[in-house]
């Protein structure tokens, strides 16, 4: 039985290079490809995969919140992620939404192959760089006596929210993307102002790109 994959990137050379790549290898079938997060969770309820292999710097919704959303809705479904950034936070970031892999955009098409049938057993699968990053994470979590690795200050809706107004949206678009009503989300931005003791949308939006929820040059 083929290993059914959904491949997320907002590039979109990229979507459909890696497409073709793994349609070439037996007992892999793409089955779609999905632009942002909010596409990539939709397809995912959707379609259930076996496995989405999510890119992290995407608009509108980021790779780290599409992975907690689809482990969440759909458990059955394992995400890898497939980044060019190497940095702590987006690895934690993403195995503590559920990923159950993470690999570097520098890797061969061998090794992506080897990462999609390990995390398929059940296993984790981490190229050598994030692994390494993530044991010392670890050593240093010990070190410091603390209980976790990142910080939980915002609600996922509020994470949402904070993107999209960081990315340029109005309260009106961000009430449509979300479906809720423009007070709900003038109720978030509120509410995320008063957590981070940020007062601006200039404010919101430094704490959005130095956090990893936005990359504003996707």
């Amino acid at each position: 039985m083929n290993i059914r994959i959904l491949v997320v990137d907002n590039h979109v050379l990229v979507r459909e290079g890696f497409s073709a790549l793994l349609e070439e290898r037996p007992g892999l079938e793409v089955v779609a490809a999905a632009k942002d997060g909010r596409e990539a969770v939709r397809l995912a309820r959707k379609l259930r995969p076996s496995q989405v292999i999510m890119d992290i710097a995407m608009p509108d919704m980021n790779g780290i919140d599409a992975t907690r959303q689809i482990v969440a809705q759909v458990p059955e479904v394992k995400v890898l992620a497939l980044s060019m950034y190497s940095d702590k936070r987006f690895v934690i970031g993403m195995l503590a939404a559920g990923a159950s892999g993470y690999l570097l955009k520098e890797c061969t098409s061998e090794e992506v192959v080897r990462a999609i049938h390990v995390v398929e057993a059940g296993e984790v699968y981490l190229c050598p760089q994030i692994a390494r990053i993530v044991t010392e994470a670890y050593v240093r979590q010990l070190s410091a006596g603390t209980d976790s690795l990142i910080s939980a200050v915002l609600s996922p809706r509020e994470r949402e929210t904070l993107q999209l107004v960081a990315e340029g949206k109005t309260t009106k678009e961000t009430a449509s993307i979300l479906n809720v009503s423009v007070k709900t989300v003038e109720s978030h931005r509120l509410r995320i102002m008063n957590k981070l003791n940020v007062r601006s949308v200039a404010g919101l939006t430094r704490y959005a790109v130095r956090e990893g929820l936005t990359f504003l040059n996707f």
